[in-house]
C-alpha cells in the first residue's frame, strides 16, 4: 500500500464509489422506463397539483376543502374545453379559405423557386406533392397498423390521465396529511432532513411548473398578436401551438415559430415567412432575458447552458417527454442539494429538533 501513491489511491476510491452510484442510478432509471405509465400519470399529477393548489387553497378559505377542490378541476376543465372549442371552431370555419390560400399559396412557391438563386425546374412543389401522394398510397397499410397501434397508445393515455386525475385530487385535498404520514415513517433522526429536502423540492417544482405556464402563455400572446397583425391563417391553432411547445424551454418556442412560418410562406409568401421567422429572435430574446429571469429566477437558480444541455440530454433519452421533464427533474434535484448543503452547514437547533426529541423519548 505504501508503494502506491496517494493521489492514485484517492482517485480508485472515488471510481468504485462513482460506478456504484452510476449502476444505481442506472437501475432506478431502467425500473422507471418499464413503469413508464404510473411514473408519467404521477409527474402529471404532481404538475396539476401546483397549479390548481393556490385556487383550491383561496377556495377553500370559504368553503370545505373538497367542494373547493371540485371547484378548481370544475373551471380548468372550463378554460380546456372553452379553449380546444374555440380552435375547432376557428378551424373549421377558416378550412375552405385555407385550402384556396395554400393552393394559391403554393404556386407561389413554385414560381419563387424558380427564380434566383435556386433556378429549379418548373413544376418543382407540384412533383413533391404528387411524390407524397404516391407515397401515402404505396405504404397504405404501414400507415394503418400506425393508426391502430396510435390508438392503443391513445388508450393509454387516457388511462395515464385518469390515474393523474385521481391522484391530483388526493394530493390537492389532503397533501399535507399524505406527507405527514410519509414522515411518520421515517427514523425519528432523520424527519428534518427529509422533511426540509422535501418542501424545497416541492417549492421549486411548483414554482417552475407555475412559472413555464405564465411564460409560455406570454409567447403565446405575443406571437398570436404579430400573426395577426401580418394576416397569416390560422392564428388561434398557431398560438396553443405556441403555448404549448413553449412548455419545452429554449427549443419548443422555436419549432412552433417555424411551423407557423411555414403556413405564412403557403399562405403568404416568403417575405412574410421571414418575418415570422424574425420573431424566434425577438421571443427569444423577450423568453430569455426578461420572462425567465423575472418569472423563474426565484424558484429555478441554473444557468442557461445547463437548461440547454438538459433538455438536449431529455430529448436524447426519452424524446419529447424526456425534453418537457429534464429541466424540472434538474431544478429540484439542485434544489435539494442546496438545501442539504445548508442544513450541513448549520446544523443547529433548526436542523436537529428530531434528534432531540428522539433523545428525550429514549430517555
Amino acid at each position: 500500500m505504501e508503494r502506491i501513491p496517494e493521489g492514485l489511491r484517492t482517485a480508485a476510491g472515488y471510481t468504485w464509489r462513482l460506478g456504484l452510484l452510476g449502476i444505481g442510478a442506472y437501475l432506478v432509471v431502467d425500473v422507471l422506463a418499464r413503469l413508464q405509465l404510473p411514473v408519467i400519470a404521477l409527474f402529471v399529477a404532481l404538475v396539476i397539483t401546483s397549479v390548481l393548489r393556490p385556487l383550491v387553497d383561496l377556495s377553500a378559505r370559504a368553503v370545505p376543502r373538497s367542494l373547493a377542490v371540485l371547484i378548481a378541476f370544475l373551471c380548468a376543465l372550463a378554460v380546456i374545453g372553452g379553449v380546444l372549442t374555440l380552435v375547432g371552431t376557428t378551424v373549421a370555419d377558416e378550412w375552405n379559405r385555407l385550402g384556396n390560400e395554400l393552393r394559391g399559396g403554393l404556386g407561389r412557391i413554385d414560381h419563387w423557386l424558380t427564380g434566383a438563386p435556386f433556378h429549379l425546374r418548373p413544376g418543382t412543389v407540384t412533383d413533391l406533392r404528387a411524390k407524397i401522394g404516391d407515397f401515402i398510397a404505396a405504404h397504405r397499410s404501414t400507415l394503418v397498423s400506425t393508426a391502430l397501434s396510435g390508438a392503443g397508445r391513445a388508450v393509454e393515455l387516457v388511462t395515464g390521465l385518469a390515474l393523474s386525475v385521481f391522484c391530483s385530487v388526493f394530493f390537492l385535498h389532503s397533501g399535507d396529511r399524505m406527507w405527514s404520514w410519509a414522515q411518520r415513517q421515517l427514523p425519528t433522526g432523520s424527519r428534518t432532513v427529509w422533511d426540509r429536502a422535501g418542501r424545497a423540492a416541492w417549492r421549486t417544482f411548483a414554482g417552475y411548473t407555475r412559472g413555464v405556464l405564465i411564460v409560455a402563455a406570454t409567447n403565446a400572446v405575443l406571437v398570436g398578436i404579430a400573426l395577426a397583425i401580418l394576416g397569416v391563417p390560422l392564428v388561434l391553432p398557431l398560438t396553443v401551438l405556441e403555448f404549448v411547445a413553449a412548455l419545452i424551454p429554449l427549443i419548443g418556442s422555436p419549432i412552433a415559430l417555424a411551423i407557423a412560418s411555414l403556413v405564412a410562406l403557403a399562405a403568404r409568401g416568403p417575405v412574410v415567412a421571414l418575418l415570422v421567422l424574425a420573431l424566434i429572435v425577438v421571443i427569444g430574446q423577450i423568453e430569455g432575458h426578461l420572462l425567465h429571469p423575472l418569472v423563474l429566477g426565484w424558484s429555478v437558480r441554473i444557468h442557461p447552458v445547463v437548461i440547454a444541455l438538459s433538455v438536449i440530454g431529455g430529448a436524447v433519452l426519452a424524446g419529447v417527454l424526456g425534453a418537457v421533464v429534464a429541466v424540472p427533474v434538474v431544478s429540484v434535484a439542485w434544489a435539494v442539494i442546496g438545501e442539504l448543503r445548508e442544513l450541513r452547514a448549520h446544523p443547529g437547533p433548526r436542523g436537529r429538533p428530531d434528534r432531540a426529541e428522539g433523545e428525550r423519548h429514549e430517555g
